[in-house]
């Protein structure tokens, strides 16, 4: 687990958040966060908080059924890392997961795209999301 400096200084409790890694012909989804959003602009991998109750399978389904529209079936685990923004303290949680049905419509992101793993570092990310960028490709430089 990847912690910054300044959580470990305010030790705020993380808001639990999960991100699917969905891979399709040797590329990865990304989502663009809407315009008006925090963090409006950024590419991430789709996914969202994890409700009270639910377990980050149970939200990872959930949250790709509302943002894109599809069906998924969650694998496993990549990673997790935390990270503490000005606005909100997280802990993401990143799966691999299989697109099982559906087209993928964005409801609540700009765009979608689907990308080659080492083009990932030519994308802006949410801070949180670095661990899974350097995991998944060869940017080491994040």
């Amino acid at each position: 687990m990847i912690y910054n400096k300044t959580m470990e200084m305010k030790k705020q409790t993380p808001v639990k958040v999960v991100a699917a890694v969905i891979m399709k012909d040797g590329r990865v989804l990304l989502a663009k966060r809407r315009q008006g959003d925090l963090l409006a602009g950024k590419w991430e991998f789709p996914g969202g908080k994890v409700d009270p109750g639910e377990t980050a399978e149970e939200a990872l389904k959930r949250e790709l059924h509302e943002e894109l529209d599809i069906e998924a079936e969650v694998s496993d685990f990549i990673c997790s890392s935390c990270y503490d923004y000005e606005h909100l303290s997280v802990e993401l949680l990143a799966y691999r997961v299989l697109h099982i049905s559906g087209d993928i419509t964005p409801r609540v992101h700009d765009e979608v795209r689907w990308v080659l793993p080492d083009d990932l570092c030519s994308y802006e990310f949410p801070a949180a999301n670095e661990e899974i960028v350097r995991r998944l490709s060869s940017c080491r430089d994040l």
